[in-house]
Order: structure tokens, then C-alpha cells, then sequence
């Protein structure tokens, strides 16, 4: 049974044709030069492969169907996109969403066509040197004068960094006695100054994904910047982290998928001491091991999609959702690079590079062990 309708195929063929013909013919260079050319958003935007949740009166598709979202982040996995996809899904399912839902009327309008149309590249700024997944502890601060906020601080492994046009940064705006109520969210946009990138990170994996660090030097945002409002960052932050935690494990079992199926293809057609890997016992017990988690995993999965639609999916179960996607897909691409022996480790292999691009899945978006704890308190309670 399929969560998917006619639609939603349609959708999968089109934008299956679009990567085909516009992104992957480029991975190689895109990974190569650890940046995906920013001109795939706007050819993106063209045929509706972003914004899907802006609102048409803005250019946007206005559908807030997260099983398009889907859709779209099963193909880059199928289709071995790695960071480029990594970049697409963060515009997509994790900054615009806070754009769609906090803009004034007044950014709305200033905003959101050029985020549905690729124009605009976002990113979200909440990692600092030394916090990690302690949103709590961040040092970056804005102080009001007059209206502008002067924003000072510094961001590290924020995800479309270099492309970005619109970089939505969490800083402290209070008192930090306050607590989360101290927190505020900016938005800082390309070319201000005292913003600044600095290096694109040099990572095992996802090359494509143009990670950067960010530095604010008495930047002065306009008030009129400010998303949503002040003091509320630590709720606007929560609300998204769910389709945020569902977007990085529902990617974890297409990825799993994927890996699966490039695995089955290669053990046919190679052979090891004159029979075919497949035919050796240790290659059937772990591809039906593989085979069997992703058809048990994808029917949780699909669940939390739809439950997401409904606006009932609660944090513990996206947790469940990332930490369950996530590590399936790191020790499939594990295991099914084994099968290839040496030609595994070889980056013109796809099963590489994916297996590298996984490393980071159990990090990002929350670790695991975060994971862990939010699920430990519903079950213990």
C-alpha cells in the first residue's frame, strides 16, 4: 500500500527527470569543487521543485503536502545526488517553513517569491563553535539601536552557507538570565555589512553541501528583519524540528533503499572464485537482513508522513523517525560497501560516496544520543 497518489508520481517522474538531466551529470564536479552550483535552485524553481509550500499568490505551489517534499528527497537518495540534494532538502523542508509561517505581510512579499522561484538560497544559523546541540548556550547577541538590531557572533556547520541569500541566525536579543525567553530569530541576507563566510568546510562526506562558518561583526539588521517575534525563537525552533527530524530519517531509508538495490545489481554481475557473489550464503543472509529493515521501516515512516500532514506528529515519534532512519542508514551503506570489496572504497562508485554522505546522518538535525533522550522521557514517564 502507497501513501502516494497520481499526483504525487507525477511529481516523482517530473522532478526524476529534472535530476537527471540538471543535477546528476554534475555530482562529480559539485563534489569535486565541495559546492553545488546555485543555479540548480533557480532551474529548480522553474519547473516547482522549490517553495512547494509557499503560497501560490507568492509563486509558490501552495500545498502544504509534505508527501511532495517526499517525494522529492526519495529521488535525490535513488538517484545518489548526495549534498546537492542534502542543500535542496534544507531550503525545502527546514527554512522555509519558518518563512511561510512567521513573515509579516510586509516579508511575505519581499521574500517568498524569490525563495519559491530559487532566487533566494536560505539557511538557518543555530550551531556555534563549542554548543553543538545546546541551543541554550549560544553567545551570538543583537542589541537594539534605534531600528536596527546590531548583531555580533559566529555560526559553524551551517548547511548552504556559501549559497545562502537569506541566513535566518539565532542569536540572543535579552537578557540570558531569561532563559529561552532571551532568544530571537534575524534574518541576516547576503551582501550586509559585517556578515561575512568564512571557509567551506572541508567534510568526510557530502562535499556538495556547501558547509560554512559564519561570522557577524556589529551587523545592523533592519527591525523589520526580525522573524516572528522577539524572545519566541526557542518555540519557532521547536516547531519545525519535527518535520526537520522526519525529513533527515525518511532520507535515511532511501538512502538505505538505494544502497540496497545498487548492492543486488553488482553481487549478480560480479563473480568470486568462478560463481557469482550472490550466490554465497553470508550475500543472502545480509541482503535479506537489509531488505527486510526497509520494508519494515518504511510503513513507520509513511505513517509519520501522514500524521505530519495532519499536524499529529509529536516529538517523540520524529525522534523515533531520525534515530531510526538515520541509523538504518548508516549501517546499511556499511554493510553493502563490504559486498563490494575494493571497488567500494572507490569513489566512482556510488555506494563511496553514500556511505561517506551517511556519517553525518546520526549527527545532524539532533544526534543520536539526543534522540535517545527525548524518546527515554515519554518512555519512562
Amino acid at each position: 500500500m502507497t501513501i502516494y497518489d497520481d499526483d504525487h508520481e507525477l511529481f516523482r517522474d517530473s522532478f526524476r527527470a529534472f535530476a537527471r538531466a540538471e543535477m546528476a551529470p554534475h555530482v562529480e564536479a559539485w563534489e569535486r569543487a565541495g559546492i553545488m552550483d546555485r543555479s540548480v535552485y533557480l532551474e529548480a524553481g522553474k519547473h516547482g521543485f522549490t517553495g512547494m509550500a509557499v503560497p501560490e499568490a507568492f509563486g509558490g505551489g501552495g500545498v502544504s503536502d509534505f508527501r511532495f517534499n517526499a517525494v522529492l528527497n526519495e529521488e535525490c537518495a535513488n538517484l545518489g545526488l548526495g549534498g546537492g540534494g542534502l542543500g535542496m532538502m534544507l531550503h525545502n523542508d527546514i527554512t522555509t517553513p519558518y518563512f511561510v509561517e512567521y513573515c509579516t505581510d510586509e516579508q511575505r512579499e519581499r521574500w517568498l517569491p524569490g525563495i519559491a522561484s530559487g532566487e533566494l538560497v536560505t539557511a538557518i544559523a543555530m550551531t556555534e563553535p563549542g554548543t553543538g546541540s545546546d541551543l541554550q548556550s549560544i553567545a551570538s547577541t543583537a542589541v537594539r539601536d534605534g531600528d536596527e538590531w546590531v548583531l555580533n557572533g559566529a555560526k559553524t556547520f551551517i548547511t548552504n552557507g556559501i549559497n545562502s541569500d537569506l541566513v535566518i541566525v539565532a542569536c540572543k536579543t535579552g537578557d540570558a538570565a531569561d532563559g529561552r525567553a532571551s532568544m530571537s530569530l534575524l534574518v541576516v541576507e547576503r551582501g550586509m555589512p559585517g556578515f561575512e563566510r568564512g571557509r567551506n568546510l572541508d567534510k568526510i562526506g557530502q562535499h556538495s553541501a556547501d558547509t560554512a562558518e559564519l561570522f557577524f561583526s556589529d551587523v545592523r539588521v533592519p527591525a523589520r528583519n526580525v522573524l516572528g517575534e522577539i524572545g519566541r525563537a526557542f518555540e519557532y525552533l521547536s516547531f519545525n524540528l519535527a518535520q526537520e527530524r522526519l525529513a533527515i530519517g525518511l532520507y535515511g531509508v532511501a538512502a538505505a533503499k538505494a544502497a540496497l538495490e545498487w548492492t543486488v545489481e553488482y553481487v549478480n554481475e560480479r563473480t568470486a572464485f568462478g560463481k557469482p557473489i550472490a550466490s554465497f550464503q553470508n550475500t543472502k543472509f545480509l541482503l535479506s537482513e537489509i531488505a527486510t529493515e526497509v520494508a519494515v521501516t518504511q510503513p513507520f515512516i509513511d505513517d509519520c508522513v501522514m500524521k505530519l500532514n495532519a499536524g499529529d506528529l509529536s516529538p517523540v515519534t520524529a525522534a523515533q523517525a531520525k534515530l531510526w532512519g538515520s541509523e538504518l542508514q548508516l549501517r546499511t551503506t556499511d554493510r553493502c560497501l563490504q559486498l563490494f570489496g575494493g571497488y567500494g572504497y572507490m569513489s566512482e562508485y556510488p555506494i563511496a560516496r553514500a556511505y561517506a554522505d551517511a556519517r553525518i546522518s546520526t549527527i545532524y538535525g539532533g544526534t543520536s544520543e539526543i534522540m535517545k533522550t527525548i524518546i527515554s522521557k515519554e518512555v519512562l514517564a
